[in-house]
């Protein structure tokens, strides 16, 4: 059975701060439940219940990668200005009826996804409509992968914590600690 998104903050947030204390400090403390359901409001959709869990417990990382290939978790704001560039940049694209769960490739953008993770290079990790994580590619669109982690964001994360707390590769990145003390990842 996959670990609640609070086992396995829980057994991230001890790593970090055992292993990489200075990304550990730039966890954000808790959105308020009323900043999430204004983000709800906004987007036109609830959030899917574990992302609510995760943004009550950090409401992003700022620039801590604390997932694999540096991707640093969006703050409830983040999340609605990031989907609105979206929308914006897309618009009547984005509405792409998206209703097969077996896809594995999509548009550059839909509607139904919510970002929760950036790279930085306009590249975001995402939520699609069936609780699925994939990656919203700025370059060749969207790409949900079969490896396990990617089924939803309880199994990305309790991928993410098990591969800290055992220094496993996990999808082909190895996490190590830079000389400041934040986690980084290497692809390997």
């Amino acid at each position: 059975m996959t670990p609640s998104m609070g086992q396995s903050w829980a057994r991230i947030e001890t790593w970090l701060r055992e292993h990489a204390p200075a990304s550990s400090r730039q966890l954000a403390p808790p959105a308020a439940r009323t900043a999430i359901a204004a983000a709800e409001d906004r987007l036109g959709t609830s959030f899917p219940q574990p992302l609510v869990e995760s943004l009550l417990r950090h409401d992003g990382t700022d620039l801590a990668t604390v997932l694999p290939w540096g991707a640093c978790l969006l703050g409830t704001e983040d999340i609605v200005r990031t989907w609105e560039m979206k929308m914006d940049i897309f618009g009547e694209d984005a509405d792409i009826l998206l209703d097969d769960p077996t896809m594995r490739y999509g548009p550059w953008w839909n509607r139904r996804w919510i970002p929760f993770a950036a790279f930085g290079n306009g590249d975001h990790l995402v939520i699609d409509g069936f609780g699925r994580v994939g990656e919203a590619n700025h370059e060749d669109g969207g790409h949900f992968y079969d490896h396990p982690m990617w089924a939803s964001l309880p199994d990305l994360f309790a991928c993410v914590a098990e591969a800290l707390m055992t220094g496993e590769i996990l999808d082909g990145c190895q996490q190590f600690v830079t000389a400041d003390g934040e986690l980084d990842w290497d692809v390997v």
